[in-house]
């Protein structure tokens, strides 16, 4: 699929250093080839500590090496340093503060006490300049995971403050080798240097902040060496700010092993692009061809004219193998609560606002999908029709929101306006179903958290595997039900993960009592 933008990019002169080899780590990072040591090979201990300090460096973004970026990073890299930790550790992680405002962390995706969540005035106070926090928690999930501020999230992440975190499951997946890829993009100016336009309207309403330099760990999109035989493990996670990737893996064909670093039934999607919106992640198995082509060009095929090139897997040397591995790609489910369905109780998030809204609102209500009662909730007339005479009405919705500095809602809500009280309370040990809206005309990652949740059906229609996540993407015009038990006690941030989303208000609070 393609998605047209409004947003134009174009390639400056300083991209123009020629294609990237990737054989060293530029100004820290991760390489693109990096492999990891299997699990296993080196006993650990039970308790995993980790300093991380954000500040001020310079990274290598583009594929001229010499020319240098000003970012901010997690201990000197973009991305921070990898926390490989096994799964019923306990990972102590001290944030020292050296950035010119204040910071926290999010540890996104875990299910951890919600103390140590990361998010300001709702979980902790930030951490002030010179400050530092101490976040102690066990990992009761392997899986795929990472983290990031929750302070100013725009800008800081926006500007390199993020870095991996996997968590090696007891009996490990049997590959040859197994990577890492954060994809991230840059809004950056003729110099290379970052865009400060943090947070402009256009944003905001529109489709987030969308850069116009693509890298993969930190670095200008590169060549992979890979030998024929080999099976990979491949680890993806999107932390841009705005921007939606489809992968397209030219002949290879992966097996989807994990969705949000939670195991799922392996397979092989039937969609042609691997759908990956920021916050999410998906854990992959390539096997490599023996016989055939020699290069593969991983690409990113979702902005119409914006397509862009992620890696080039090149095939040389002696097989690995005669064929293609024979050896299980299934993964030891992660002990998360299933939900009682029957026993569930039932809500609805109607998300609405942004550009073009009101008529995406005005075909759900006609259609029966929003219902009065919901419009109702929203303090809507029951026609839902955009510019309408009254109190009610998506126009003067949204007049009330612009006003206050937000252009989105959940159901109707301005926070501003209408406090920041809870959009649903549980109770401990509750079963929650709960139907998302997308009423606005783009779309809409959603992150729970503090939980994964299982995505039962999207408009309906029951979804293959129905797996866990904590991130779910929502299409315009979609109703997408998802179910979680309530088995972590505090107030959970639900939010739009394109961050300028979020920043004009498309998200709220869970509580769970």
């Amino acid at each position: 699929m393609t998605f047209k933008s409004s947003f134009c990019s174009t390639r400056r002169g300083f991209l123009l250093g020629g294609a990237t080899v990737i054989g060293a780590v530029a100004t820290g990072g991760l390489p693109l080839w990096s492999a990891i040591a299997r699990a296993g090979e080196t006993p650990a201990p039970d308790i995993v500590d980790m300093l991380l300090r954000p500040g001020a460096a310079r990274a290598s973004l583009v594929s001229n090496p010499a020319i240098q970026t000003d970012v901010w990073a997690y201990n000197g890299m973009v991305p921070g340093p990898e926390i490989r930790i096994r799964q019923g550790q306990r990972l102590r992680a001290r944030l020292e503060n050296t950035l010119p405002q204040e910071t926290t962390i999010h540890w996104h995706g875990l299910r951890i006490p919600n103390a140590m969540d990361g998010v300001p005035g709702v979980t902790q106070d930030a951490v002030k300049p010179g400050g530092s926090f101490d976040y102690v928690f066990d990992l009761p999930d392997a899986g795929t995971y990472w983290y990031h501020p929750h302070a100013n999230t725009t800008e800081q992440l926006g500007r390199g403050l993020y870095g991996p975190l996997i968590v090696e499951e007891a009996d490990p997946l049997r590959v040859d080798r197994e990577l890492v890829w954060m994809l991230d993009d840059w809004r950056l100016g003729d110099t290379a240097m970052i865009d400060d336009g943090f947070n402009a309207m256009h944003d905001v309403s529109h489709a987030g902040r969308i850069g116009n330099v693509v890298t993969v760990n930190g670095l200008a999109p590169g060549e992979v060496a890979v030998r024929p035989g080999e099976r990979i493990r491949l680890r993806l996670l999107n932390a841009a700010n705005g921007r939606i990737f489809a992968l397209d893996f030219d002949d290879l064909v992966p097996t989807v092993i994990a969705m949000d670093g939670h195991p799922v039934t392996p397979h092989r999607d039937d969609a042609p692009l691997l759908l990956l919106g920021p916050g999410m992640r998906l854990d992959l198995v390539i096997d490599i061809p023996v016989k055939g082509k020699t290069l593969f060009t991983v690409m990113d095929r979702f902005y119409d004219g914006m397509e862009n090139r992620i890696a080039s897997l090149a095939v040389s040397g002696e097989a690995v193998r005669d064929g293609v591995a024979d050896w299980d790609m299934a993964l030891k489910p992660n002990p998360v609560p299933e939900p009682d369905l029957d026993q569930a109780t039932r809500h609805d998030l109607v998300y609405s606002g942004g550009m073009m809204g009101d008529m995406v609102l005005q075909q759900m209500t006609q259609s029966g999908h929003i219902t009065p009662e919901m419009l109702s909730r929203m303090g809507m007339d029951a026609s839902g029709s955009p510019g309408m005479a009254g109190t009610g009405g998506m126009g003067n919705m949204m007049r009330s929101m612009f006003g206050s500095g937000n252009v989105w809602a959940v159901n109707g809500r301005d926070p501003d306006r209408d406090g920041d009280g809870p959009l649903v309370t549980l109770e401990r040990g509750q079963s929650c179903r709960l139907t998302l809206m997308n009423a606005t005309a783009w779309l809409h990652p959603i992150h729970l958290h503090g939980h994964a949740f299982r995505l039962l059906a999207r408009n309906d229609a029951p979804v293959n595997h129905q797996p866990w996540l904590d991130t779910v993407l929502i299409k315009p015009g979609e109703r997408v039900d998802i179910a979680f038990f309530a088995d972590n006690p505090g107030d959970w941030l639900i939010h739009c993960h394109i961050l300028e989303h979020k920043v004009g208000g498309m998200s709220g609070i869970i509580r769970v009592l």
